[in-house]
Formats: C-alpha cells, structure tokens, sequence
C-alpha cells in the first residue's frame, strides 16, 4: 500500500495511492487526524476508504508532516565513508533535524541567501510504526510501518563550520520527503534496493543497500538504545559517494535544478532548487 500525505480543496489529509486516484482516510468519521495520528492510534491499515480523488488535482506534503523526531546515519555507504576520508567506527553516525526542515515532493528547495554550497544527499528513509525501547535487531523490522525517498540536502559551509553537523543539516526547506510511504509488504529483497539521485538527469549517486555499513535492523536497534522511538519518527539511512561536495570540481545545486532521488520498489522524489528571497 502507498500512502500520501496531501491538501486538496484547502484542507489537509492523508490517504492511499491506487493508480492515479487518492483516497481520503481524514474525511473518515471518526479517523485520526493524519498519518503520524493514524500510526499512533495502530488504525492506519483498518482506515478503508474508495479512491476518488485525481492524484493530479492534489498538492503533496511531506508524507510525515509532524514526526516526533528525525534521525539521520552518517557516512554509512563505504563508498561515502571513503570520499569523505573518515575512519571506519563501530556505530552508527548520529545526527538529528528539525521537523521544520521536511518539504514535500514537487516543492521548492531554497538555496539559503548565506550560502552557494548546497549538496544533495538521496537516501532511503524509514518511517516508524510501532514505537519501542531498546528494541532488539531481530524485532527492529517489525517496528517500520513504511519506507520512502529523502534527500538530506546540505548547507556545506555551514556544515563543516565546526565538527558538529546541525547547522548545515537544519535549514528550511532541506529535507525532502515522500513523495509516499510504501509499506513494506510492498518490498521484495532490502538488500536489493538501489538509491539514485539524478541532477538535470545526470545520474551523481547509486548504490544498493547491500553497501550499508549499518544495516536498518542494525540502525534501529541502536536509536532505541538510547530514545524512545515514537510512531511517525523518520530515519534516513545514509547516502551513498557521489555527493557534489567531494566532486572536482565540485558541484553545487544552483536555482532552476532538477533533483531526483529514486528509489526503487519505492518511488521517485523530485525537487526544484530556487534562491531563498
């Protein structure tokens, strides 16, 4: 099943994808207020609703409006650990956003007025179903209500002002995601899945997620360890080498650029880099 978070005739809902119709799980008497409420209340796969609504007459949001959290794994590609130069460690790279930062399929990406180098980062997220603590790697699965595309778009300068990522990680507009949530009875072999992203076509990233130096079971089980994890919260699970920043020379998305995250099994994220007023 996909799900959407969506607005269509001024008015915020969610619902599920059947061909090129949307379904309205909000308008349901009774139903929760939206995905992340659905996910919390253990109802979104008991939400039935007909698809009526053309996909074409809605305007996507991120497909988790207000997650409790996002996590986000750093240099967990060996092929982006070995870019960047960083030494091999024996957990997960943390770092967190601000719900603030999620934008939707389709929408703008501002390139701060303080910045040119903005970066692209294409990443497979997890969106948590069942919240937990201290949840085993052999349990971690049956914990993820869905998967879906990220972009971890990056502020460099900002970035590497100091060893501490927040800055340049937590600009408006930077986190991508959607454009739906896949469940994952939807999704054959994990490790099979490739992440790409496209800049005006040009392929910059792919990989498979047998190349994770951390894999999901392993991420989730380390997250819990230390928080509670909450139904709606978002993981991106790294990005693999290929980013603009360790390109030479390098290359920064600038106004007018088309970047694609895709992938597969999943969908394809699409957004349009414009400057910020």
């Amino acid at each position: 099943m996909k799900y959407v978070s969506y607005t269509h005739n001024g008015r915020s809902t969610y619902g599920h994808v059947e061909g090129d119709k949307v379904s309205d799980l909000g308008a349901i008497p009774g139903a929760p207020a939206d995905l992340v409420a659905a996910l919390k209340a253990t109802a979104l796969a008991g939400l039935k609703a007909e698809a009526t609504i053309p996909f074409a007459d809605i305007k996507l949001l991120p497909v988790v409006t207000n997650p409790t959290k996002i996590f986000c794994v750093g240099h967990n590609y060996e092929s982006h650990r070995v870019e960047t130069g960083r030494a091999k460690v024996g957990h997960p790279s943390i770092f967190l956003r601000f719900a603030d930062t999620l934008n939707a399929d389709g929408a703008e990406v501002l390139r701060p007025k303080s910045s040119t180098s903005l970066d692209y980062e294409a990443e497979l997220a997890i969106i948590i179903g069942k919240g937990g603590r201290y949840i085993s790697e052999a349990d971690a699965m049956s914990h993820v209500a869905g998967f879906t595309c990220a972009n971890d778009v990056s502020v460099r300068d900002w970035q590497w002002h100091t060893t501490q990522f927040a800055p340049g990680k937590n600009f408006p507009t930077t986190c991508p995601l959607g454009p739906w949530m896949v469940t994952p009875d939807e999704i054959g072999d994990l490790s099979a899945i490739s992440v790409t992203s496209r800049l005006n076509g040009q392929v910059m990233q792919h990989a498979t997620l047998d190349h994770l130096l951390f894999k999901l079971p392993v991420i989730i089980e380390y997250l819990s360890g230390f928080t509670t994890l909450s139904p709606g919260d978002v993981i991106l699970t790294g990005t693999p080498g290929g980013v603009g920043a360790k390109r030479e020379p390098p290359v920064w998305m600038k106004a007018g650029d088309l970047i694609e995250v895709e992938v597969s099994g999943v969908g394809i994220l699409k957004n349009i880099i414009a400057d910020e007023a």
